[in-house]
């Protein structure tokens, strides 16, 4: 791994730990990120298809190691626009369904200019999913569900989120982003 990519997985792993976790954005990712049960993918460059063949391969690499937890796909070099990482998206999905993926894993999204739809572009509860990178964590279903079992009011998560990211507000949450890609 070059220095590049160190760096790319350091700023995602503070990313993960301080807004992710540090905010309680997501209940159930603290503790594979103490078990370093998180793999970090660096996908270079900005080749579609050699992004979905690692999707493919992520997938493969979790199917037989099941010491990792969860994945996140880091794409630094593509995507940049919030469309075309939609529409990347879409064929990754696409893909978990054609390789018979669908109950096994799913993907959850993130990106530096992510917005819910119907939001507006300053609304800070757009950052439960606003991360340094576009990025895909590939989620293993059956841990999931299991976490979700043990979670009290699992539904109220989302609003949660919505009411604290909007109390600490936009350009916070921004500056926070923004001191952990710099």
């Amino acid at each position: 791994m070059n220095n590049t990519d160190q760096a790319i997985i350091q700023k995602t792993k503070n990313w993960v730990e301080e807004i992710v976790i540090g905010l309680n954005l997501c209940p159930f990712a603290s503790q594979p990120f103490q078990d370093d049960a998180i793999e970090y993918v660096v996908c270079i460059g900005d080749s579609l298809e050699n992004h979905l063949r690692q999707l493919a391969d992520d997938m493969a690499r979790l199917d037989s190691n099941t010491d990792i937890e969860t994945s996140l796909l880091i794409y630094p070099d593509a995507y940049q626009g919030f469309d075309n990482y939609l529409d990347m998206l879409d064929l990754a999905n696409q893909l978990l369904e054609e390789l018979n993926y669908i109950g096994s894993y799913q993907i959850a999204s993130f990106h530096p200019d992510y917005r819910f739809e119907g939001s507006t572009e300053d609304d800070a509860s757009n950052f439960s999913n606003r991360s340094p990178f576009p990025m895909l964590h590939l989620i293993r279903e059956n841990r999931l569900e299991k976490a979700i079992a043990n979670y009290p009011n699992v539904d109220q998560v989302p609003e949660n989120n919505i009411k604290k990211l909007r109390d600490i507000g936009y350009q916070e949450m921004q500056d926070k982003l923004k001191k952990i890609t710099t």
